[in-house]
């Protein structure tokens, strides 16, 4: 079955909602023909438009209007509960609706109900290579309700947002008892297929544990046996999301199997409940990790000892600890892995950017870091950008990619595998 747009449909209104001063066009064509077909009295008209959804999956993807082959029109809809009728919905689209939601404006992410049916539908346009998480939030209150983007509310939305039903594709699961996001992923994205549970491939053991009163999972790679070793490692900081959320192992399994990282044992530390305390530049929590976890590990498991193939890796906050991991201790953190790291640095009344700064002057520290950092992340992309020229003018050996998406799990748990291949790999 298709559903094709007809030629050139005209761009009629869609409906203004209450207190709506400017009605806006339906920008799809997919949309615009709906429309037609239901003003025209069409019958089934929109229940043909759904099937048409439910076979493609959603959210539309099609040509850009400008015409542009870098560029998609990509429409979000959600189908009308009749049994839980809303009057406001919310498209949540990781980063670029944050983005609005600081400058306390969520008023450009309220989808518009299509006049005459019961899709809702907002259009964004996307660069071919855009990869993002994305909900829904539907409320029956007031638009000024809707709209209130303050912190106690967005965490209301937040805990209350749920995944398109029609997105056929993974959904990326979550934590707290927060409901699980849907991923968009435009056809140029990078290649995720790291990250996919391989039914072909040998399965590592995950173990759970305890060091020194801190909760511990750690991934074993396949055939693992203590005096087989020295193994490399891999320590990632916010462990209780990379194990029982996220499943990383599977990252790991993937990597051994097509030979891109040698045998890896994988330490996943809790730090989610303590980050301020943990993850800004903490020098205690490192020497935590270098003086305690490492022994422990090596004793358990044979990995740890060479500072050249242990990694430490992390996001945000955690991608700053990871840089300072390597600056503090190079003698056991020889290669740093960060994501979308936080290195603006304080914000008191301290100089910001702290850490850039320490590596700016120091004496070079023989370490290896890979940064990555997501286009759409306003706050994080320039500091991001000065931290690399800064290693780079150094002599650091400093890898360094920016992808299309935020502050996103969706993205960095590919960024993961890729950096893990590129720190760790032959």
């Amino acid at each position: 079955m298709t559903y094709p747009p007809r030629r050139n449909p005209p761009a009629p209104p869609v409906s203004a909602g209450p207190n709506r001063s400017e009605v806006p066009t339906v920008r799809s064509p997919l949309l615009r023909t709906l429309l037609e077909d239901v003003r025209e009295g069409k019958p089934d008209a929109e229940e043909t438009f759904w099937r048409y959804v439910s076979e493609t999956g959603a959210p539309l993807v099609e040509p850009d209007p400008e015409g542009e082959a870098d560029h998609r029109l990509v429409t979000f809809v959600r189908r009308e509960d009749p049994a839980r009728p809303a009057t406001h919905v919310l498209a949540l689209v990781h980063t670029v609706t944050d983005k609005d939601r600081h400058a306390g404006d969520l008023a450009p992410h309220l989808m518009e109900r299509v006049e005459g049916t019961g899709v809702w539908a907002i259009s964004h346009r996307l660069r071919t290579d855009h990869r993002a998480s994305y909900q829904f939030h539907a409320t029956c209150g007031t638009r000024e309700d809707a709209l209130r983007a303050d912190r106690p509310s967005w965490r209301r939305v937040l805990d209350q947002a749920e995944p398109d039903p029609l997105n056929t594709g993974a959904p990326l699961p979550s934590r707290d008892g927060r409901n699980p996001a849907s991923v968009l992923e435009l056809p140029a994205a990078p290649d995720q297929s790291r990250i996919r549970r391989r039914d072909e491939v040998d399965r590592g053991r995950t173990l759970d544990t305890e060091v020194d009163g801190r909760r511990i999972t750690v991934h074993l790679p396949p055939g693992h046996r203590p005096d087989a070793g020295p193994y490399a490692l891999a320590v990632l900081l916010d462990g209780e999301m990379w194990g029982p959320v996220l499943g990383v192992g599977d990252i790991f399994d993937n990597l051994h199997a097509d030979g891109e990282i040698p045998p890896t044992v994988a330490v996943l530390i809790d730090t989610m409940g303590r980050r301020m305390e943990d993850l800004a530049c903490s020098a205690p929590f490192v020497d935590w990790l270098a003086d305690t976890l490492l022994p422990w590990v090596e004793q358990e498991y044979g990995a740890g000892a060479d500072a050249a193939r242990t990694v430490v890796a992390g996001q945000s906050a955690g991608g700053l600890t990871a840089a300072f991991a390597a600056f503090q201790r190079p003698d056991r953190f020889g290669l740093a892995l960060s994501q979308s790291g936080s290195f603006w640095w304080p914000d008191d009344d301290r100089e910001g950017a702290w850490l850039t700064g320490q590596y700016a002057w120091a004496e070079r520290r023989p370490v290896t870091l890979h940064l990555e950092v997501g286009r759409q992340e306003w706050m994080l992309l320039e500091e991001n950008r000065r931290f690399r020229n800064i290693l780079r003018a150094r002599g650091y050996d400093v890898r360094y990619r920016e992808f299309n998406g935020g502050h996103d799990y969706a993205c960095w748990r590919g960024g993961l595998a890729d950096g893990l291949a590129e720190l760790l790999g032959p």
